[in-house]
């Protein structure tokens, strides 16, 4: 409605109208007094951390924001990636700490709840409820807008923007001979213990085709996102791993609950069922070291078509099913992606920056992201497949199978599962940086531990006795949850 009074105004020569309609701001206390000018555009930056595609896209939904929207109202927005999601935050931080050499903060960048809780202690940010009304907000999933309420007293500072999950990929093209051998069946994925046995099972049924050598098999599964796999499977096993209020937080590392992830993650692990080799799971794929993994919806794209053998490359098809869900848990799913937020700066600049993010966030726009980007759309009216397959005729879009396919399976996630996020808290980063890498490492060095043994003579349930066994755990646990206190209390 707002557009088309705006059309009619400007089409009539009634730009005076059309400004006094914006300075009314139907009733939002941070837009009452905001007047823009078309013919004197307010000027906004974004910092992003899309690249490739994702930044393509992104830059072409600007483009036209400019041309249109943005035109009619007096808003004019620049665009700027500044690397991946560390090299971003690198330059919030020193642009808002007014590092030597750094750049004025943007009026609008993406952030992770850890780095806007930060900024936020700074008192930069604009509390989004301001310009969003409660119609407006409940057009929103409404975990999403949850989320983003990480001021002292729930105040919004995160604009939900795209979303992603996570999802179980992997080789149809490998995983079809070995379940005609074996009897495998996709239900058995659909647990953590099922993934570990039917990868015990593949591992034994490659190591078999070469008798004469002992002990290569091939690892079946890969995770991206070790942290990922606490908290969800914590919140699948009815404990929240970080219970945070007003900034601080209790730690709750159920010793039960560890030993479920120890024997479903390490454990097969280090016996060779599972592994890690590239920077990403979907990489690992690509070098054929690995068939299948659980990893970010948004990384479908990145899930390969050609995989590298020793005999050349092999084309492969796919199969995508759901995150695996712990045997007799509660199913929750992983709600991560950034949003955006705001910057403190003068009203007008405010308003132009919250006003691009509705215009991006409506269904179609945000369905026009996720054909290329693989995210989420974040309005509830937009998780729809009957809306995504009529925006796709309706542009004509060719959107990739697994792109497409992920959608599908991400808005049945966001419907019958409960998504989590844990809210952010002092020291955040530093605490989920421990949920990274404390298993992981341990793993990769056992593993080689194993490796050395096996090559010596020992079969591999000699070699992983004591380093799979209560007391091995046990230790770990201590050093586990010593170290997440130490980064919480720094």
């Amino acid at each position: 409605m707002k557009k088309r009074f705006l059309q009619k105004c400007i089409a009539g020569g009634g730009i005076s109208a059309a400004i006094l309609f914006l300075s009314c701001g139907c009733g939002q206390n941070g837009a009452d007094s905001v007047r823009l000018d078309p013919d004197h555009p307010t000027q906004i930056t974004i910092w992003h951390y899309y690249n490739g595609a994702q930044q393509t896209a992104f830059d072409q939904l600007v483009e036209e924001f400019n041309r249109t929207e943005g035109k009619e109202l007096g808003i004019y927005v620049t665009a700027n990636s500044q690397g991946n999601v560390s090299d971003l935050e690198s330059s919030v931080l020193a642009s808002f700490h007014k590092e030597v050499g750094s750049s004025e903060p943007p009026d609008i960048f993406s952030s992770y709840a850890d780095t806007a809780y930060s900024i936020d202690k700074l008192g930069m940010l604009v509390d989004l409820d301001d310009y969003m009304t409660q119609e407006e907000l409940d057009t929103y999933v409404d975990s999403f807008v949850e989320e983003g309420r990480i001021g002292t007293n729930g105040e919004l500072r995160i604009f939900p923007t795209a979303k992603s999950s996570e999802i179980f990929m992997m080789s149809k093209t490998d995983w079809e001979p070995f379940a005609e051998a074996t009897g495998a069946s996709l239900e058995d994925l659909a647990s953590p213990e099922g993934v570990a046995e039917t990868a015990q099972a593949y591992y034994e049924w490659t190591d078999a085709q070469t008798p004469d050598v002992p002990n290569d098999g091939k690892a079946f599964y890969g995770r991206d996102a070790l942290a990922n796999m606490f908290l969800i499977g914590s919140m699948q096993l009815g404990t929240e791993l970080f219970k945070a209020e007003n900034g601080t937080v209790t730690i709750q590392a159920d010793k039960d609950v560890m030993r479920r992830i120890w024997d479903t993650y390490y454990v097969p692990y280090v016996k060779g069922y599972f592994s890690a080799y590239g920077r990403f799971r979907s990489d690992d794929v690509k070098l054929g070291e690995i068939i299948a993994y659980t990893g970010s919806t948004s990384s479908a794209n990145y899930f390969p078509d050609e995989i590298e053998t020793s005999d050349g490359t092999k084309h492969i098809d796919y199969i995508i099913l759901p995150a695996p869900v712990f045997e007799g848990g509660t199913p929750y799913a992983v709600q991560q992606g950034a949003g955006m937020v705001v910057t403190k700066s003068t009203p007008e600049r405010e308003y132009a920056a919250v006003t691009f993010l509705k215009w991006f966030t409506s269904a179609e726009n945000n369905l026009l992201f996720s054909c290329t980007s693989g995210y989420m759309p974040v309005k509830k009216a937009a998780l729809s497949v009957e809306m995504l397959d009529q925006t796709i005729a309706d542009y004509n879009l060719q959107v990739p199978g697994k792109t497409y396919e992920t959608l599908v399976s991400c808005f049945g996630t966001a419907q019958d599962t409960a998504l989590y996020t844990n809210k952010a808290f002092d020291h955040g980063a530093e605490a989920r940086n421990v949920l990274e890498y404390h298993l992981a490492d341990k793993a990769a060095a056992d593993r080689e531990t194993v490796m050395e043994r096996t090559a010596q003579g020992s079969s591999l349930e000699e070699a992983c006795a004591d380093l799979t066994d209560s007391q091995a755990f046990e230790e770990w646990y201590a050093s586990f949850t010593e170290a997440l206190e130490a980064a919480v209390a720094q």
